[in-house]
Formats: C-alpha cells, structure tokens, sequence
C-alpha cells in the first residue's frame, strides 16, 4: 500500500515527466492532514461515502475508536474517458461529497485511504492508453485529497485483461516512487488455494515491474468458504503463492500479506461472525501480517428488521449485532482498544402476518408470512411460493 524520503531523486522526476503530472508530498497537498501511523491504512475498512446508504463516519469513530477508512471506489467515466470519478459517474475534480467526508473524518484525528477498481464499473486501467496515463488519473486524486495511502482492487473483470493489469501495477509503481511515503495496497481475489490463476498472473506481473506494495491482500469470500478456518487455510496458501513468486522467505511474505474480508452474510450466502474474524486477526496478528480489513462499513449494522442471514445486503450484515462491532476488529488490529459498549437488548419478533395460502390472489402490498418470515407481494400473483429472489414476486421482510 504506502511511504517517505525528504526530495525527489532524478528516477522520480523522469517518472513524473512520463506521467503527465505534478506529484506532491502527501502531507504538503490541498487538503492533507498530518499521516496516520501505516498500522491505521492497514486496518481501514471500506466505506462507500456516496452509496449504500452511507454511515456517519464520526459516529463510527465514536463508538469504536476507528481512526482510518478506506473510501471505495474510483472509477473511469461510465461514458468513457481515463479520468477519475466517484462510482464512474462523479468526477473527482469537481467533488465536494467526498471531500466533506474526508474533512469530517480528519477534523476527528482520522485521516482516508482511497480504493480504485473494486468489482464493478469500468477500471481506469482499462480505460487508459498506458501506466503513466493511468498514473496521472490516480495522481489527480492523490493531490486532490492529499492522500497517503491508496488501495489498488483488481479483481473481475478486470485482472482477466493482461493489458489493464499491465497499466493499473505500472501506475501503481509510478505513483509509489512519485509520492514518498504513500501506503499502497493492492487487494484481489481469494481461493482455496490463496489466489486464482489471474491473481497469480498479476503477481508475476508485478514481480515483472520490479513492484512491491506494502502488501498483496486477498479477499477469501465468495468461493465456497465456510467460517475462519478455511479462511486461514487459504491466508496460508498464498503466503506459499507470495514466497514462490517473489523468493522471500515466509517471515517476509507475511509482512507483505493482508485480508479482506466480508462480514456477516456474503454475496454467496456464507456466514462470518464476529467469532469468525476474532479467529482471523488472532492469525493475522500471531503472523505479523501487513493487513486486516472487510467489506464494509455500510454494512455493520444489523437488518431492520434483524434478517438471521436470510439475504446479502448492501447496508446491514445479516447477523445479529450491534451497530460498528466489526470495526472493532480493526481498531484492534491497529494496536488500539475499542471502547467499552453496553450490548444492545435483543429485539422482540416481529410478529407473523396472516399465512401465505396458494390459492389467494395478492396484489402488490400484501403481506403474508410464510415459513416463519414475512413477505410483501411486489405485483400481482397466485399460487407462487414466496421466496427470496430478485426475479420472483415475493419480496422478504425478514424473520417473524
């Protein structure tokens, strides 16, 4: 991921020249504020500032002690183009959201990283002509921010296209040499086995440039995973993919390793508990690894009403919490100690609506329950079993 030496050396300024920009010392840019201890970008959970139903980040700080979050994602422009936008839709040079956000977040003694790829949308590494374009597209929202830290994801579809892997780890390396100090992460997909073939053709890439990050995280979610301990295993396996690649020894490939994890119900519909990634950070700290984080804050809350894991969620984590208990996880990764909290009494059912009969016709706004969930009709129906799908007619509004 990230940092520092006092002057530009004439390797830098030719790497500045080939990039098309202006580089700046973090702490000098429009904007900065004094860098963070690497510990805290190492611990920063995701945060989308402008989708997702977006928490409070002082409120965060607040209960948890947080201090670092990475704000995801930067994208190329959804109507094409190689400059940065928010979700590829807002660009970063006319932004004032974010910015508040971040002026938030600093005025409380925290300080951001900024996520670029992620799984959606169109990267800029696809949409730039070389490294040094990219490179100057991420520059703009170095400077613009006076980051310290970023945060490369390179995952589908993205990381299956040799050449904007090519872009996205050259301008990645540009910006390390161009900006002393800066942390810089570079996150991907997890397997059983550590990483897939495209993770694995990404690192070569990298070893290629001569690149190395402060760490390669992987994301062991999403591919079949069952709790902690498969997730060790797979934290493991690519310590071994790290060592072979780059010829470090395992000491050294775990200072250079991180997890991203998913908390609560995944996109897949695996479960991690808090018991879960209590397993994971005794691991990565018992390991001297570089990195703890999830995917994300939006979602650290629990469902309203709760979901007992019934559906994946972009604003709560379908399992029984209080609001902010995973960040917890990373505060304590950071070295600090979260404040005490009083556990939140469990709520009272919600009670069940009259049962679903398959002979009824329902129209959109009924309610019925079903297998001890309520359900609301989206259109009209009859005799269609309610279930949770996107496409189906049912919509599920949670344990009764």
């Amino acid at each position: 991921m990230r940092r520092l030496r006092a002057c530009l050396g004439a390797a830098a300024a030719v790497g500045l020249t080939a990039a098309g920009t202006t580089a700046l010392v973090a702490g000098h840019a429009s904007g900065a504020a004094s860098a963070l201890d690497n510990r805290w970008y190492a611990a920063a959970p995701y945060l989308m500032p402008l989708d997702n139903d977006p928490p409070d980040p002082g409120t965060i700080m607040d209960a948890t002690g947080l201090k670092a979050f990475q704000l995801a994602f930067v994208l190329a422009p959804n109507g094409g183009g190689c400059s940065p936008t928010w979700g590829g839709t807002a660009p970063v040079s006319s932004d004032t959201a974010v910015q508040s956000v971040i002026n938030t977040i600093r005025g409380k003694g925290g300080d951001v990283s900024v996520s670029i790829g992620g799984y959606g949308g169109t990267k800029l590494g696809q949409a730039c002509s070389d490294a040094a374009a990219t490179a100057a597209a991420y520059q703009q929202v170095i400077t613009k921010y006076g980051l310290h830290a970023i945060d490369f994801d390179l995952e589908e579809p993205e990381y299956e296209n040799t050449a904007a892997i090519k872009n996205e780890i050259g301008a990645a390396k540009i910006l390390q040499q161009n900006n002393p100090g800066l942390y810089v992460s570079v996150t991907t997909a997890g397997t059983a086995d550590g990483t897939g073939w495209f993770g694995k053709q990404m690192l070569l890439e990298a070893k290629s440039q001569g690149f190395t990050p402060n760490n390669f995280s992987i994301m062991p979610f999403d591919g079949g995973f069952n709790g902690a301990a498969s997730q060790t295993s797979a934290l493991t396996n690519f310590n071994s993919i790290l060592q072979s690649t780059f010829g470090w020894d395992q000491a050294t490939a775990y200072a250079h390793e991180g997890f991203s994890g998913m908390n609560g119900r995944s996109d897949t519909g695996e479960i991690f508990s808090q018991a879960d990634f209590q397993t994971v950070l005794d691991y990565a700290t018992g390991h001297n690894m570089d990195r703890f984080t999830f995917w994300s804050l939006n979602r650290d809350r629990q469902c309203s009403p709760p979901d007992n894991g019934g559906r994946t969620s972009g604003t709560c984590s379908s399992v029984a919490q209080n609001s902010w208990d995973f960040a917890k996880y990373s505060v304590k990764f950071a070295g600090a100690t979260p404040p005490s909290t009083t556990p939140t009494p469990t709520p009272t059912p919600t009670s069940c609506k009259t049962a679903w009969s398959s002979g009824s016709v329902y129209t959109a706004g009924d309610e019925v329950s079903y297998n001890k969930h309520n359900w609301k009709a989206k259109w009209w129906t009859q005799n269609e079993t309610p279930a949770a799908t996107d496409w189906g007619p049912w919509q599920d509004e949670g344990a009764c």
